[in-house]
């Protein structure tokens, strides 16, 4: 068996493993609901995120499915075992998103996310070419030290970002850490691909595959 199809059974394991803890972890919930009907499950909700899906279909899928594994994994993923690529990528991911909030609501989202895309092309060229060497090695060398807890803290981490799917100040109280869990268990299952694989394009897939389920379970609600 060639190295491909390895990492491939090795995505597809791992998802199923994820899938899994979904399962236990909606049991559990669903245990935790009958015992304690006092903690509101419905207390939150992803309005943002269910109007856009109601407003604009193609958009939310492109979003899910392609923009948002792509963005979040360069975010996160990036410091598990990094490639020097991929030290930069991560400067790169965080610049376009911080600098995504500071365009007009009313700018075309095709015409932004092109120009977004343009400016991180550049700066990922001027990166590669101004950042010290030695400096990037010795980051490079004390995440490799690092990785399991920097595996587990981007996990926690791309968890509590899922925070503002629910509220638009950050908060935490315990009905929302119970709906971002799912998040932080994918984000451990995503850091895991990435360190078993070597390549920031497998955890890029299985978010990909994740989302696209959830945009599967979202469709009957385009017809209600």
């Amino acid at each position: 068996m060639d190295k491909l199809t390895q990492k491939t059974f090795n995505l597809i394991g791992n998802y199923g493993w994820l899938i899994f803890s979904y399962f236990l972890f909606f049991a559990f919930m669903s245990f935790l609901s009958a015992s304690f009907p006092q903690l509101d499950m419905e207390k939150y909700r992803q309005t943002e995120l269910f109007k856009m899906f109601g407003e604009s279909p193609v958009k939310f899928i492109l979003m899910a499915v392609i923009v948002a594994p792509i963005l979040e994994e360069a975010m996160f993923r990036t410091l598990i075992k990094p490639s020097k690529n991929e030290l930069y990528l991560f400067i790169c991911a965080w610049f376009l998103v911080i600098s995504s909030a500071f365009f007009p609501i009313e700018v075309n989202w095709i015409l932004k996310y092109i120009f977004l895309a343009l400016c991180g092309i550049l700066l990922f060229i001027f990166l590669k070419n101004i950042f010290p060497k030695p400096a990037i090695r010795l980051i490079q060398k004390l995440l490799l030290k690092y990785y399991k807890p920097v595996w587990f803290a981007t996990a926690i981490i791309f968890g509590l970002v899922h925070i503002y799917n629910y509220v638009d100040i950050f908060n935490i109280d315990m009905v929302l850490f119970l709906l971002i869990f799912p998040r932080i268990l994918a984000g451990f299952f995503f850091g895991k691909v990435k360190i078993e694989n070597s390549g920031l394009i497998w955890p890029i897939l299985m978010h990909s595959m994740n989302n696209s389920i959830v945009v599967v379970f979202m469709f009957p609600q385009l017809f209600e």
